[in-house]
């Protein structure tokens, strides 16, 4: 099969491009612009363009099927070429859902913990010998790509972005995908560029659980009152209702928990979320010899205690005995809020500084920053950054630093030049000490291992 990627740069559209490959795919690409790591595992199998730009002449009769990536434009000559010739084109979540349409499928939804409860459900088919498809928005300790697709696996486990699916399709990506058994972890507004107002953005929640296949399975958290909200809108009311063409299970945290290496009330959340999700699973998936339904609570936990959580969620980056220092993935208000507290937590005896980067389009607009409101009231240090690059990037106006203290309120600093951040934090003092840096970005390329030992040497 021949597949050309237009866009393939991009960190889902290369991780796609390497499975098809590993899948015995012809695969070719074009993009204007390529970045490591994409660039480095490109070149690595053999698949990076040979130069840069868009080639239309690539573009030929003999393709099976061209996937479009969010990078690209309507007007891309590849793209209007491809149409051209009235070639298969699929965004990228069309594509997984074409190459998983006779697969048990299993979604993860919501606004925070969809990497996280992928990566669980993911660790744990591999630890009860499982084989397993799946797509997921972060690299996994003892996984080579992001993406994988086969023949053979029966199930496709797919973290199931809101996000828009393509510049030709303005829905959000996980429509595409009709999972068996959807997960919602949460629902809290995001995205402002593409969903305006709440309501819009609740909407496309409300539309991905009507997607449930019938005689599928909503794991929904019970401790969201959004959710709880949404599920109940799909339960049969009055004694004489039609049954709900999909089950309904709510889930809280768990008042038995097992050894773990993560921590954090929303990580037990997560946790007991892929629980539920694989329990239903089993029921409509082939057992491998040696497993039987009643082990499987048992088997679960013994995968959870090697279980390391995914890159930059709660992840560590240097611990002492008197000090630590991790870095997470954490931008939205509700993310912010249950990261905090999870350090908290979990160093209830040391000082706690937490650092967050405004990176995304809806952190940087001005009328959303009220939600962040309290976020980090657990620390007792609260470091707030952002640069006028990144607004300029995202044509939104400049922000005043007034605002954005006012927004966090507490005693929260505000910076603008990574530097001065930089400088703060080595002026701190970490004698009995946690430090949290949070961002979907990365401080302007700030080294966290190198700054943790610096903060080390000098406390």
């Amino acid at each position: 099969m021949n597949v050309h990627f237009i866009a393939i740069g991009g960190a889902a559209m290369h991780n796609l491009a390497l499975a098809l490959h590993a899948k015995g795919c012809r695969v070719t690409g074009s993009d204007d612009e390529i970045f490591d790591p994409a660039r480095t595992r490109l070149a690595s199998h053999g698949l990076l363009p040979p130069d840069e730009g868009w080639h239309p002449e690539r573009i030929t009769p003999d393709l099976d099927a061209v996937v479009l990536g969010m990078h690209a434009r309507r007007d891309n000559p590849e793209l209007l070429r491809a149409q051209q010739l009235g070639l298969k084109i699929y965004s990228y979540p069309e594509y997984l859902f074409e190459q998983s349409k006779d697969k048990l499928r299993i979604v993860v939804g919501g606004s925070h913990g969809k990497t996280t409860t992928t990566a669980i459900i993911l660790h744990v088919l591999r630890h009860l010998g499982i084989e397993a498809d799946y797509m997921v928005g972060a690299q996994l300790k003892g996984f080579d790509v992001m993406v994988r697709l086969s023949d053979t696996a029966p199930v496709m486990v797919i973290e199931g972005d809101e996000y828009l699916t393509s510049p030709l399709d303005p829905r959000s990506k996980f429509l595409h995908y009709h999972p068996d058994i959807a997960i919602v972890t949460g629902i809290e507004w995001d995205h402002v560029n593409v969903f305006p107002t709440f309501d819009s953005y609740r909407d496309t929640f409300r539309r991905f659980v009507a997607s449930i296949e019938p005689g599928g399975t909503l794991v929904y958290c019970a401790e969201d009152d959004e959710v709880c909200c949404l599920a109940d809108g799909f339960r049969p009311q009055g004694p004489d209702a039609a049954k709900a063409h999909f089950d309904l299970v709510p889930y809280t945290c768990p008042d038995r928990v097992p050894p773990l290496r993560i921590f954090g009330h929303h990580n037990l959340l997560n946790m007991t979320a892929a629980r539920l999700a694989l329990r239903a699973a089993l029921r409509r998936l082939p057992l491998p010899d040696g497993l039987a339904p009643a082990d499987f609570d048992r088997r679960f936990d013994e995968a959870m205690a090697s279980f390391e959580g995914a890159a930059k969620r709660l992840e560590l980056v240097k611990a002492t005995d008197s000090f630590a220092m991790y870095k997470d993935f954490a931008h939205a208000p509700s993310k912010v809020r249950a990261t905090v507290a999870a350090m908290r937590e979990h160093y209830p005896d040391r000082r706690l500084v937490a650092a967050l980067e405004l990176h995304t389009f809806s952190s940087l607009t001005a009328d959303f920053l009220a939600l962040y409101a309290g976020t980090m009231d657990c620390a007792d240090r609260a470091l707030v950054y952002f640069s006028q690059h990144a607004l300029a990037l995202k044509k939104l106006p400049p922000l005043d630093p007034d605002r954005v203290r006012d927004a966090f309120g507490g005693a929260v600093e505000v910076f603008t030049d990574s530097r001065a951040l930089v400088e703060a934090l080595r002026a701190d003092s970490w004698s009995r000490a946690s430090l949290l840096m949070m961002s979907s970005g990365n401080f302007d390329g700030i080294d966290f291992a190198a700054l943790a030992d610096e903060l080390l040497a000098a406390k």
